[in-house]
């Protein structure tokens, strides 16, 4: 065995470290983004919370302390959302074959990034912490993107069109179902809703394909379930 990696080319070790290296930096870049994720959410931050217009400013009213605990479960579902997306995103990204898919996939997720600070912000105000079982939304969801990449970039892009098309119907039920005098939030929502539309949009133009029954199925169970726990804890 000596005398074989005596004879190999010198190159040839230099490649071995060289692809050892860069799987070592990939991990500990994605262990950078997943500790953001879940623990420092406003350095993803590039735009800022959405403001309320002004017209609607004078709508906005003290919340009780019972529409208080209801706007704080559904906002930290729409954050356990956000921790969920950020995953998919970056699994995705992850074992995307083509460098268009990758590139879209991280722009997608600075944007989740976006979604993430302003609810967290949201939670905040509303006196209200993050769902406690954040660490488990995002490996569940960073698995389930980087399976469907390592099938291929079709399959991860129609697996984004799915979840986008699924999360801007969620979040048109939270608007209705905010109290209305949570105006902050409803500005919040709308304006995550709107680029979850263009997200879904562009992994379609993108080449992404109709995900086959019974998976959007599956995903929207799963979905429910995460809605479930996040809303209470």
């Amino acid at each position: 065995m000596l005398l074989f990696c005596l004879q190999l080319p010198p190159h040839t070790f230099d490649s071995f470290a060289m692809q050892s290296q860069s799987r070592f930096d990939s991990f500990i870049n994605e262990c950078d983004r997943a500790l953001r994720t879940l623990a420092a959410p406003r350095s993803l931050q590039s735009r800022p919370t959405p403001k309320v217009p002004a017209e609607a400013q004078t709508l906005a009213v003290a919340l009780s302390e019972s529409e208080r605990k209801h706007a704080a479960g559904l906002m930290r579902i729409n954050h356990a959302g956000e921790v969920a997306a950020q995953a998919l995103y970056f699994g995705h990204a992850a074992a995307a074959k083509a460098i268009t898919t990758k590139n879209l996939m991280l722009h997608a997720a600075a944007e989740e990034g976006d979604h993430l600070a302003w609810c967290a912000d949201r939670l905040d105000a509303l006196q209200a912490k993050p769902s406690f079982f954040g660490p488990i939304w995002y490996a569940g969801a960073f698995v389930m993107g980087y399976a469907a990449a390592k099938v291929s970039d079709k399959t991860a892009l129609g697996f984004v069109a799915e979840t986008e098309a699924q999360v801007e119907a969620h979040l048109h039920q939270h608007e209705s179902a905010l109290p209305a005098a949570d105006i902050e939030s409803l500005t919040v929502i709308k304006a995550m809703r709107g680029d979850e539309a263009a997200h879904g949009a562009a992994a379609l133009n993108a080449g992404g394909s109709r995900l086959p029954w019974p998976i959007p199925t599956l995903m929207a169970k799963t979905a429910d379930l995460m809605r479930f726990v996040a809303y209470r804890v």
